[in-house]
């Protein structure tokens, strides 16, 4: 019960618990005029796996031993350390040698900085118009860079060349932004891959125009097991400049890697780094964890599981009256149609994303750890909301 009457106006300093909430209130001393008053909702800790991201996913437990061997004792900060020397030979063990690499906090930071190394504030930077750094991320790579990002209409969440073509020009008048980079995601945002021959049409029409092509690889792990491909030949041998390498949605703590495959391009990226506010003074506990997911194919064993679990989620749900699946699942993404009275049902069971909700599209993502039983839960759940 609350102190007193129970009414916060007349109740003295207190906290209490009534509801499963903390209430809490603070009174002037002098005038006992109500200062302060707000309620705190307790959220159970429940060991649930829903579908909303793999950002909300666990870590997995390789990647926590991995940490768990760097924290012993003391070593150099800032990346001079062997534990970063050695992860970046994991690197250079899966993209070939003669590439710079920099780890960072987060995606926003890798692509920012891997934009901005290539660009000058006079350029542009083509790309989906669903694409992350055009979407989501607050407006981080206009500000940064100073670069005009120029969107152009996705097709199930690609670019092509055709679209390129289009929007290259006003080259060398200097009344128009120039063209500089194409930045594209792999794999995308509506959960598709970019094929191979795709990838390196955009690279070839960059290349021949003194142009970069730079890749949000958040999921890049995803889309390299779901072509088969190692990860150089996903990127590097397609004609790919930087790559932003995801490991969060891969399975480690935090952390994210910025590849540059032709050293030329970063002399400066060690200041750009610092000034950007993303060098790690304990770099170890950032590389190690990549060490370890490129250690014994574990980036690959994660990509391919969630994977598989999305293609379940596929097969499950294909068949439930009123859910259309809206893009090919080629990924660790689900995307489908549902009636909208059902989103909030679902919702209350498994958290997950709207994605374009005038048309009532939604987003399900699967995990490393997602297992079979929860796609089958989650399965029977839609099912039971879409009546």
């Amino acid at each position: 019960m609350i102190a007193g009457d129970g009414n916060p106006a007349t109740a003295p300093d207190a906290k209490v618990q009534r509801d499963f909430a903390d209430y809490f209130w603070k009174r002037d001393a002098a005038t006992g005029a109500l200062l302060h008053w707000c309620v705190m909702p307790n959220v159970p800790i429940k060991p649930t796996r829903g579908f909303a991201s793999d950002n909300n996913a666990g870590v997995h437990p390789e990647i926590i031993d991995a940490i768990a061997r760097a924290n012993q004792g003391h070593t150099i900060a800032y990346g001079d350390d062997d534990y970063t020397r050695s992860a970046i030979a994991k690197f250079e063990e899966h993209f070939g040698p003669g590439i710079d690499v920099f780890f960072t906090f987060n995606g926003t930071g890798a692509n920012v900085l891997g934009l901005q190394a290539i660009n000058r504030p006079y350029h542009a930077v083509l790309c989906s118009d669903y694409a992350h750094i055009y979407t989501d991320e607050c407006g981080a790579p206009e500000k940064h860079t100073g670069c005009k990002l120029i969107p152009l209409p996705h097709l199930d969440g690609k670019i092509s060349v055709e679209q390129v073509r289009h929007a290259y020009h006003g080259i060398g008048d200097q009344h128009h932004v120039q063209v500089r980079v194409i930045s594209i995601t792999q794999s995308t945002e509506m959960g598709t891959v970019y094929r191979p021959e795709e990838i390196k049409a955009l690279a070839d029409f960059a290349h021949e125009r003194q142009m970069y092509v730079h890749v949000d690889g958040a999921r890049i792990a995803n889309a390299a097991a779901a072509l088969g491909q190692t990860l150089r030949q996903a990127t590097r041998d397609l004609g790919v400049d930087v790559l932003s390498f995801g490991g969060t949605k891969n399975g480690i703590l935090g952390g994210e890697a910025v590849v540059f495959f032709n050293s030329a391009l970063s002399p400066d990226f060690l200041f750009l780094r610092k000034q950007g506010m993303q060098l790690a003074s304990k770099m170890r506990f950032i590389a190690v964890q990549f060490e370890a997911l490129l250690t014994n194919d574990l980036w690959r064993r994660s990509a391919d599981h969630a994977n598989r679990m999305a293609k379940l989620v596929e097969a499950e749900v294909r068949n439930i009256p009123q859910v259309r699946i809206v893009w090919k699942v080629e990924a660790n993404g689900v995307f489908a149609q549902i009636p909208r009275h059902a989103i909030e049902k679902i919702k209350a069971r498994f958290f997950f994303y709207p994605w374009i909700e005038e048309e009532g599209i939604v987003r399900w993502m699967c995990s490393f750890d997602t297992t079979e039983e929860d796609v089958k839960e989650f399965a029977k759940c839609v099912a039971e909301a879409v009546k």
